[in-house]
């Protein structure tokens, strides 16, 4: 394809004013290291819950729900629309939880709740992992999708698509910190949507598709339009909705939607003004996450179906493609080539903005860890904040250099990728009940570590056509709980003067932790007043009304794309009705 003149001016404006406003933000970054990471603590809700929602919407996502949608119907969602349970868990019961720890990142956790040598590993060896191989792996395989886009769309090579987005992204990252990360994710996203919104008014009204009821209305469409999978069919039922809603949701450790809250989730709640807007941020970004973001990609990829019917329709719209690549996440691209000068431009601005959001946080996300929870924690303790704000931009520099180069060659470790990716499969309950548990211990986290990457390991090369995949990852939570929960009752608990600074710090729901309370009374260091930690069921409660509120908002929007105005007006009143009740309770949690 060739863009246009007006295209590449709405491209190069996109690329200005991301940098303008990354600059911009970065007048106080340097002042601390709590400013560069955590914005100095002093983030509202609304802009928080934004950078949530922009850091999620990567490049490739659209890409992922095309596939989806193509493969296994509207339904197929579930696959990502069952961590909404997730979400809202975090913003009822664990979102203050954070924001009252005090805490620089997520990682110090572990020396705040764990005690011995066994802590410490966990946390240096988490801010190796998750800050430097974690995250590069991440950021390559969203510069991947950036790559496809820039071949596809712009005609620009790899290499080109890799450096032009991370010097740009590198520089207002590395100079400003959190902040600017803050302020650009919310033009980006805001760019993002209009330019997703547009798009899919647009493909739905071309003479091939035929306009919205057309569209809806295709033979090839209809039966990829419910929202749930058949009853009827169990072969589909099973993976697709009955173990997201009971099984995957808690146990698996997803980026964005980790068990407990944790990694740029917890980052953004830390950073909040107080407790209230911690809650508030992420009940947003649950929000808009789910019930508000999905339709216009969902849209797109109905509309695909009609046009690109198969691969080899795709295949020979782009005859220059790779053939390994030609899968049916190429439908989204392939639908976007139809777009006029100008929208084209728009949209292609929108991916790269959605690209640079996601890369943005998980740079100054991972250079959390290595500055935090490496080096002044290890390497040198006495390190002052204009060293640390200096560590921060070096470690911001080579963590997009070394993504850069491993995008390149992201093909040939796509195997490798997926194993590491799944080496928290079946941890969430653990991360789940270590705030509410006192027996839990770093050990038990180690052993869950290194069982579920274990397993992850044999199901792959020794299993790996012998079970269904919903089969392998029951088989896997139900050992690694094993091994966690045996490890947790069979070894020595944390120091008991650790937990009793944990309780009277965190104050969670004491159910689990009566023989902490009763040690920490009689020895005058815990008061009634530190036992003032709110109500667990109301807030159990407040959970699942926010998940049938988001749900229903969700498909209150989609029957009323259908044309079912009933459907519709009932979902949007239940929506409605649940966030009435959830302000009603809303007192009894603070």
């Amino acid at each position: 394809m060739s863009l246009s003149t007006i295209d590449w001016i709405i491209i190069s404006l996109f690329f200005i004013l991301t940098m303008v406003i990354g600059l911009y933000s970065a007048k106080k970054s340097r002042s601390s290291s709590s400013e560069y990471f955590l914005g100095g603590r002093s983030m509202p809700w609304w802009l928080l819950g934004i950078s949530m929602v922009a850091t999620t919407f990567s490049a490739d996502t659209p890409n992922l729900v095309t596939d989806i949608v193509r493969n296994n119907g509207v339904a197929g969602n579930w696959a990502w629309w069952s961590f909404l349970l997730t979400g809202m868990l975090t913003v009822f019961v664990y979102a203050k939880l954070w924001r009252r720890s005090g805490i620089t990142t997520d990682l110090e956790f572990y020396e705040l709740r764990y005690s011995g040598p066994e802590a410490r590993f966990l946390r240096g060896f988490r801010a190796i992992y998750l800050g430097v191989f974690f995250n590069v792996m991440i950021m390559a395989s969203v510069m991947l999708a950036g790559i496809k886009i820039g071949g596809i769309l712009m005609g620009l090579s790899p290499v080109t698509t890799v450096l032009t987005v991370s010097v740009i992204t590198v520089i207002y990252s590395s100079l400003g910190g959190f902040k600017s990360v803050i302020y650009t994710d919310f033009f980006q996203f805001s760019l993002a949507m209009a330019g997703m919104i547009w798009a899919s008014i647009y493909i739905v009204n071309m003479p091939e598709v035929g306009g919205l009821s057309n569209l809806l209305n295709h033979p090839s469409v209809i039966p990829k339009l419910d929202f749930v999978p058949d009853f009827n069919d169990m072969e589909l039922m099973v993976p697709l909705l009955i173990i997201p809603i009971a099984v995957q949701w808690w146990s698996v450790w997803y980026p964005g939607a980790e068990p407990g809250g944790g990694g740029y989730i917890a980052q953004r709640m830390l950073s909040a003004k107080d407790e209230k807007n911690a809650i508030m941020a992420t009940l947003l970004f649950n929000a808009a996450h789910y019930a508000l973001r999905p339709w216009p990609w969902i849209l797109i990829a109905l509309a695909s179906i009609i046009i690109f019917p198969t691969l080899e329709s795709i295949a020979i719209k782009f005859p220059g493609m790779d053939s390994a690549f030609v899968k049916d996440d190429l439908a989204f691209s392939a639908m976007l080539s139809y777009l006029p000068a100008g929208l084209l431009g728009l949209v292609i601005a929108a991916l790269i903005a959605a690209l640079m959001s996601t890369i943005s946080t998980h740079l100054n996300w991972g250079s959390s860890y290595i500055v935090h929870d490496f080096y002044h924690r290890f390497i040198k303790p006495d390190s002052s904040e204009k060293e640390l704000v200096s560590v921060g931009r070096i470690s911001t520099v080579l963590l997009m250099i070394f993504a850069a180069i491993f995008a390149l060659f992201l093909t040939n470790a796509l195997q490798a990728f997926n194993i590491l990716l799944q080496i928290g499969a079946g941890t969430g309950l653990l991360f789940i009940l270590r705030w509410f548990w006192w027996r839990v211990n770093a050990l038990s986290e180690i052993v869950a570590m290194v069982v579920s990457f274990l397993i992850a390991l044999t199901m792959e090369f020794y299993v790996r056509d012998g079970l269904l995949s919903h089969e392998k990852l029951i088989i896997g939570v139900l050992l690694t709980t094993i091994a966690w929960v045996v490890t947790a009752l069979v070894t020595k608990p944390t120091d008991r003067n650790v937990l009793i600074h944990f309780y009277k710090t965190i104050r969670p729901h004491d159910m689990g932790w009566k023989p902490i309370v009763a040690e920490g009374i009689a020895n005058g260091v815990i008061t009634n007043e530190n036992k003032k930690t709110g109500r667990l069921s109301t807030e159990i409660l407040m959970m699942f009304l926010g998940c049938t509120g988001v749900y229903a908002l969700l498909f209150g929007f989609g029957f009323l794309l259908y044309s079912n105005m009933v459907c519709s007006v009932i979902a949007l009143v239940v929506a409605l009705g649940s966030g009435l009740m959830m302000k009603k309770l809303w007192v009894n949690i603070e």
